[in-house]
């Protein structure tokens, strides 16, 4: 229970916001993004309370009759029962125009305002276009003059229409309720007197269709609004796209229309002309998109953008991940490093004792002369004497004075497991890649 009255609440709330809010869009606020969104909380749904039709609908919620029963296309147009679910509009890809003055894209039945002075903010009206004999001219105009509270002129060619319908026209239709110029018109720089007007109470309900003469036919809520907005010389952008692709956060969509009546396209065609929408927005690259919902889009037409392709952001918006124990560790810049200038190993000074067994020798020998120099005769004595004191001198010397007997020469090399220094050639190719990623040496 609870359940289904979150529900109705989120019906009541998209209600109440299209009755107010139905015609007005913020801009994206990423430059090159062209999706504009109505229901953030992408609930575009409504809820019948009674009996009605999809024109009532529209009518409430300012949509055209076309763009309502395309994207209801399971419902019965004329017979909407209570409680049934109705689907609205809600996003929009913007025309590929200027983003100034007003854009008509004749094949959405949808007109695209840029107040002046207002950045950033985009309104949306429906409206009715010429028929298939009395056409609406594309290319650039401007507004040429505003008037309320028109008379209208039919042209000889219109009066002959009704009157062959048996609903002859007057020669003036002077203002009021039955004018089909309605309260307010905008005259376009055109030829033939072409118009942007309201409506009269009998043709109210065919606004987003191919009805008109050729001029362009808008609820009179919304003309009121464009009129007192918009100042002579706005400039006017009448075109005709029935494909339109644009960008959201990343998200590439595409919007598909029907053809208007006598410019039906194939199938093969509407590829075509998708295909190259697409390679234009994608700098010219055909992304992977997803083809069948591409396709379906392109058979369905029912004008509601579907998301074909998302791309990754531009890398200087992704922050590095902390490295782990299975990643490679990010760079360093390291300033410069100057090798150390190699110094020799310490050597302990030890001295080497000259011939140890000779001075052994020299010193016992020594001795027992000491000790038998009594036992011994004079002259053996003397002999044996002097022989002492030179070996006692030698000694001596050898004590003192280093002998000749070299020490083993000790080669002061740099041990094969010394630590070489980081040159700065190193340390240099070690940087990552312009995204901040590590990619290894």
């Amino acid at each position: 229970m609870k359940i289904c009255k979150l529900f109705a609440c989120a019906l009541f709330y998209c209600v109440t916001v299209g009755n107010t809010y139905a015609s007005t869009y913020t801009l994206p606020p990423t430059p090159g993004d062209t999706v504009i969104t109505q229901y953030h909380d992408d609930v575009p749904l409504a809820r019948a309370n009674q009996d009605e039709t999809l024109l009532d609908f529209a009518r409430r919620f300012l949509l055209g009759q076309t763009e309502i029963v395309r994207l209801n296309q399971d419902l019965d147009r004329w017979h909407v029962k209570k409680g049934e679910i109705v689907r609205l509009s809600n996003k929009r890809i913007l025309p590929n125009t200027p983003h100034e003055g007003i854009t008509l894209n004749i094949s959405e039945y949808r007109m695209y305002y840029y107040p002046a002075g207002q950045p950033g903010v985009v309104m949306s009206f429906a409206h009715g276009v010429g028929r298939q004999d009395w056409k609406t001219p594309l290319g650039k105009t401007s507004v040429a003059r505003k008037v309320k509270d028109p008379a209208w002129h039919p042209p000889e060619s219109i009066r002959r229409e009704h009157a062959a319908n048996g609903d002859p026209l007057p020669a003036t239709v002077l203002p009021g309720p039955h004018n089909p110029l309605g309260a307010y018109a905008l005259y376009l720089n055109l030829p033939g007197e072409y118009r942007i007007h309201g409506t009269d109470i009998d043709k109210i309900y065919g606004i987003g269709m191919q009805i008109t003469h050729g001029c362009v036919r808008m609820y009179p809520e919304d003309i009121e609004e464009l009129y007192k907005t918009v100042s002579v010389g706005t400039p006017v952008y009448l075109v005709k796209q029935p494909i339109k692709v644009g960008w959201l956060d990343n998200v590439l969509y595409i919007e598909a229309h029907p053809d208007l009546e006598g410019e039906e396209m194939t199938l093969d065609q509407r590829y075509a002309v998708a295909l190259d929408l697409i390679q234009k927005a994608n700098n010219n690259e055909i992304p992977d998109f997803d083809q069948t919902i591409l396709n379906e889009a392109l058979k369905k037409l029912d004008g509601d953008p579907v998301a074909l392709f998302e791309r990754l952001p531009p890398l200087e918006e992704v922050m590095p991940s902390a490295p782990d124990s299975l990643t490679a560790p990010l760079p360093v810049t390291l300033p410069p490093v100057k090798p150390a200038p190699a110094k020799p190993l310490p050597v302990k000074a030890k001295s080497i004792p000259a011939s140890k067994p000779a001075v052994a020798k020299l010193g016992k020998t020594a001795k027992l002369a000491k000790n038998q120099a009594v036992a011994v005769k004079p002259a053996k004595a003397k002999a044996l004497a002097t022989k002492s004191v030179t070996a006692s001198v030698t000694a001596k010397k050898a004590k003192t004075k280093p002998s000749n007997t070299k020490a083993p020469a000790v080669k002061l090399t740099k041990a094969k497991t010394a630590v070489k220094p980081t040159s700065i050639k190193q340390v240099q190719n070690r940087k990552g890649s312009s995204g901040g990623y590590y990619h290894g040496s």
